[in-house]
């Protein structure tokens, strides 16, 4: 209300006012949340904001910044789906149904108005004098453009207010034909159909066109055209009347833009880009080409000097991609944040994928006005089938940039379709984690930690799986779907509450790195202890090495006072890691998987003398050496040669849930 009501008189009270907008905000609030959603309740809004008198030159404008502002941020409406879309295609509705309502107003102003003027005329052939005067006043005062022509087209008559729409003197209208005023691009199709209306053939038309003022910049205008009868009936002039409409014209024309292109950078926004995407698909000959680029460490240049070198780095990236592809038949778009997309239709001449690429490369490379350097990952599907949908084409070009991200900054990857199926497979399931825990269909399995001098069983390590996974594709899930610190907490009182009922030696768990790195891991493995009764001197819990690597953190400290026994996981003998024994109180250290499965495949040579040496070291240094995921008795054996204290794995046979031990 305190938007639009400054913009047009509205004969009601502010109370009577905001109950009438009130009405409008709730058709289109259950518009957005409706399910099939369509745009048609909309068009409601536009004819009753003009039916109201709402019609003021900032009314429209102002409605629209109102509603687009408030609808993508109000938290009523943030579960809704495909909310921005919808603000979208609400906002054009409102737009049209606005105009069009505007339009109709005018035209029904514009009726009175010709109605006034054949009355006037009629009454001047009987009463010269007093209609004459009538005539005049209407025709004269009339905010709109009026122009009276012969059949040849030659204006008769102008109102000043057409002589002030086309910044000509009024004196010069008469006696020129008024085809001319038009745009040269619309004066055929005009010509037409006055022809039509003198014939008869239509009573009158109704259209948008273009005027030339003056200056020689166009002028949007919406015409009415009719025929004016002599008193015998014969067709005798032809009525023009026309409403100069170029602002709201403008108005519409900026705001399609604005829906369509990326505010900062001016190109396609995503939504646009979606649909040339979809056209250029069908229709080139030869295929398309579409590169997916996200910019590396965009967040140093953003944060390390401030938000507005961030918007002129992305400004000059998006002049240079535009530049790098100006010779081809190309879109380039900016689809998230420093996410940037170019949809290439390819000609004989178009370069190979790798010469894109390096061109795209040394455009970045070269140094920002900031003085920045960028690099950028980038995937690329090269002539995908006509029959992909844009939004497969989309995905497999982001999942081709995320596994071009995970190589390192700088890389570049084309679509891969088996590589593809296992990804989309693989995070299919992580998607499905939170849900799977949440429905009890995760477990917690037990394997002996055997001591391989003595081989007997010395404790058991808890391990994960759900249905085929096992333990480390469920933590590699789970730290990449965000749920490994849940998961962990999780898995951890399963184990300990099935650890205080056995007599099965010591509970070893192998915590995830981002459990490792928890501020709460003191207080959540106290919290456990504390329900399941189990005591601390039971417990050897893991730390990751490579997140004690980045953050060492008090908890080892604490957690060993608590009289818990420490062990580093993942260890690869790295002189990092070696430093870590120093700075941490650990009493063992289990080797990284991918330690034990390359020696496990190859022959005797020096990486498996190597870690006998190792082994040694660390053993006369005073720590214990445990070797996980051991396949075969025999290679438990080989590891017992190399003085490794202890083992686990499939060696010991299947493992077995809690309740059976």
């Amino acid at each position: 209300m305190r938007a639009v009501y400054p913009t047009a008189y509205v004969p009601l009270s502010p109370a009577e006012i905001e109950r009438f907008l009130r009405g409008l905000v709730d058709v289109i609030a259950d518009a957005v949340q409706a399910d099939p959603f369509t745009v048609e309740p909309v068009a409601v809004v536009g004819e009753r904001l003009v039916k109201a008198h709402f019609n003021g030159p900032d009314t429209l404008q102002r409605t629209v910044e109102v509603l687009g502002r408030t609808l993508l941020f109000t938290p009523e409406l943030e579960d809704v789906p495909q909310l921005p879309e919808k603000v979208v295609a609400i906002l054009g509705s409102l737009s049209t149904s606005f105009a069009i309502a505007m339009r109709l107003d005018a035209f029904d102003q514009q009726e009175e108005i010709k109605r006034a003027l054949m009355a006037a005329k009629t009454r001047a052939e009987r009463v010269a004098k007093v209609s004459e005067s009538r005539f005049r006043e209407v025709f004269t005062t009339a905010a709109f453009g009026i122009a009276i022509t012969d059949l040849r087209g030659v204006c008769v008559q102008a109102n000043q207010a057409l002589a002030e729409m086309l910044g000509t003197p009024h004196a010069e209208l008469p006696g020129r034909k008024l085809i001319e005023v038009f745009h040269p691009d619309d004066r055929e199709a005009l010509a037409g159909k006055y022809r039509a209306v003198g014939a008869g053939r239509v009573d009158r038309f109704r259209e948008q066109r273009r005027l030339v003022g003056g200056d020689g910049d166009p002028v949007w205008v919406h015409l009415a055209v009719s025929l004016l009868r002599d008193a015998d009936g014969a067709p005798a002039y032809h009525v023009t009347m026309a409403e100069d409409v170029t602002e709201l014209h403008l108005l519409q024309k900026n705001l399609d833009y604005q829906l369509l292109h990326d505010s900062l950078t001016g190109l396609s926004n995503r939504q646009h880009f979606a649909t040339r995407l979809e056209a250029m698909h069908k229709s080139a000959p030869d295929g398309i080409t579409l590169y997916h680029l996200d910019l590396d460490a965009f967040s140093v240049v953003n944060n390390g000097l401030d938000h507005q070198a961030g918007d002129d780095l992305l400004r000059e990236v998006a002049r240079r991609l535009k530049n790098t592809f100006s010779g081809e038949q190309a879109v380039v778009a900016r689809i998230g944040g420093d996410e940037f997309a170019v949809v290439v239709a390819n000609r004989p001449e178009t370069p190979k994928v790798p010469q894109v690429v390096e061109r795209i490369t040394a455009a970045l490379e070269a140094p920002m006005p900031s003085g920045a350097a960028l690099s950028a990952g980038i995937g690329v599907v090269d002539r995908p089938a006509a029959s992909w949908p844009v939004d497969e084409l989309l995905r497999a070009a982001n999942a081709t940039l995320r596994r071009a991200k995970a190589k390192g900054k700088g890389q570049w990857q084309t679509y891969d379709r088996p590589e593809d199926t296992r990804s989309r497979t693989w995070l299919g399931r992580a998607a499905r984690m939170p849900g799977a825990l949440r429905d009890s269909e995760l477990e917690v399995e037990f394997r002996p930690v055997v001591d391989l001098a003595s081989r007997t069983a010395v404790g058991q390590v808890a391990r994960l799986r759900w249905d085929d996974l096992e333990h480390r594709e469920c933590v590699e899930m789970a730290e990449a779907n965000g749920l490994s610190l849940k998961l962990g907490q999780w898995a951890l009182r399963e184990a300990a509450e099935a650890a205080s009922v056995w007599s099965a030696g010591a509970l070893h768990v192998e915590l995830s790195p981002m459990q490792s790195r928890d501020e709460d891991l003191v207080a959540t493995v106290k919290r456990v202890l504390d329900e399941t009764g189990l005591p601390g001197a039971s417990l050897r819990l893991y730390l990751d090495t490579r997140a004690m690597l980045d953050e060492p953190g008090d908890n080892a400290e604490v957690l060993r006072e608590m009289g818990i026994a420490l062990a580093l996981s993942g260890f690869n003998g790295g002189q990092a890691e070696l430093s870590l024994l120093g700075e941490l109180p650990v009493d063992a250290l289990v080797l990284a998987p991918s330690v034990v499965r390359r020696l496990a495949v190859e022959e005797e040579s020096l990486p498996h003398q190597a870690i006998g040496l190792m082994i040694s070291t660390i053993r006369a240094s005073g720590y214990a050496v445990y070797v996980p995921d051991v396949p075969t008795p025999e290679l438990a054996e080989w590891w017992g040669k190399r003085e490794a204290d202890a083992a686990f794995g499939p060696f010991t046979g299947e493992p077995l849930p809690g309740y059976e031990l």
